[in-house]
């Protein structure tokens, strides 16, 4: 018989927000610097990711821009 795998759903989806970051990527360069992440991090840095993206997405449209640059981060 086949194993059944067991499916994890993103943190994020509780938001009802696409994951944008990375999570092994993330947990690795905390692990880099000697520190642990707990499992809240990488949805909580998503909603920060999106905050920054709001926010610079509204700086750029003041600006009468449709390109998102460096400066509106």
């Amino acid at each position: 018989m086949a194993k059944k795998k067991a499916t994890k759903k993103p943190a994020a989806k509780k938001s009802g927000k696409e994951v944008l970051v990375v999570a092994s990527k993330v947990k690795a360069f905390v692990r880099s610097k000697g520190m642990m992440s707990s499992s809240d991090s990488i949805a909580a840095l998503n909603d920060k990711v999106y905050c920054l993206l709001e926010k610079a997405i509204c700086r750029t449209q003041a600006n009468r821009r449709s390109t998102v640059k460096p400066q509106d981060l």
